[in-house]
């Protein structure tokens, strides 16, 4: 089968029953995209050339790398915003001086109409505990926010580039799934790099693999380094577990980080 019908059966398989145009070509959406590693990135390439296909699509990415900003907003100094000095084929692309969370309050305002923003997809995995300072998944969290559906997405990276093509269908099929999803949501995806199926998760919440590492400087004075140090494996039905067996790992999040069941408890305690 060639990728789109077997894309179309697939979605058949599955019990969608969307209209024909709305699996096989464009559904009209206007979809805004951006990335924590910047406007250069090929992960924001990709993802813009698979989004096509769904709709209209608009780039608003930072001018530099911002990995690892979390959900910093620029306050202090005013944003500003410059056409992309990369090309690409017909998509209107700025870059902004501001983080990711920026590029999506500005995008937003300067298309106001924006159905769902997408983020990424990112050169390195938004897994677990590691969510709490990603900039790629602080960008979807500021489209809901704002009242937009929000997407993260991202891929490991090791010494070369991810193999974008190798899953490229998997892209096309969470788009798929998740755009046709109503209401106002926020997903946290991120592939293997050849990925086998995908798998619907929770957040992997046991550990963290953020470490400091000191060293010095050739002056000899100290500095540290930010790194991260492999894990165990994770517990079955989480994200890192999808992606270390392979599978497309899809996350639905809340922006409410209530802890009910401490708050019940304290409630309770009052009375």
């Amino acid at each position: 089968l060639c990728s789109k019908c077997a894309f179309i059966t697939y979605y058949l398989q599955k019990g969608y029953h969307a209209p024909w145009h709305e699996i096989g070509g464009r559904i009209g959406m206007k979809i805004l995209i951006t990335n924590d590693d910047g406007i250069y990135s090929p992960g924001i390439a990709f993802l813009a050339k698979v989004a096509r296909k769904f709709g209209e699509v608009r780039i608003v990415a930072p001018d530099v790398e911002q990995s690892s900003m979390g959900h910093a907003v620029t306050h202090s100094r005013p944003l500003s915003f410059k056409a992309s000095p990369i090309n690409f084929e017909g998509i209107e692309a700025y870059r902004v001086n501001g983080t990711p969370a920026d590029c999506v309050a500005l995008g937003t305002h300067l298309y106001a109409k924006t159905d769902v923003v997408l983020s990424g997809i990112n050169m390195g995995p938004n897994l677990g505990n590691g969510m709490w300072h990603s900039g790629t998944l602080a960008a979807a969290k500021q489209a809901v926010l704002l009242g937009v559906k929000g997407i993260a997405l991202s891929t490991p990276v090791g010494k070369s580039e991810p193999n974008f093509p190798a899953f490229e269908n998997y892209v096309e099929m969470v788009l798929q799934l998740l755009l046709e999803k109503p209401g106002l949501s926020l997903f946290n995806v991120n592939f293997p790099p050849q990925p086998k199926g995908i798998r619907w998760t929770r957040q992997s919440v046991r550990l963290y693999d953020g470490k400091i590492v000191p060293g010095t400087d050739p002056m000899n004075r100290k500095h540290y380094w930010f790194t991260v140090t492999p894990l165990e494996p994770a517990e079955e039905g989480t994200d890192r577990w999808a992606v270390e067996n392979d599978f497309v790992s899809i996350t639905p999040l809340r922006l409410d980080l209530t802890n009910e069941a401490e708050l019940q408890a304290a409630l309770n305690g009052q009375s």
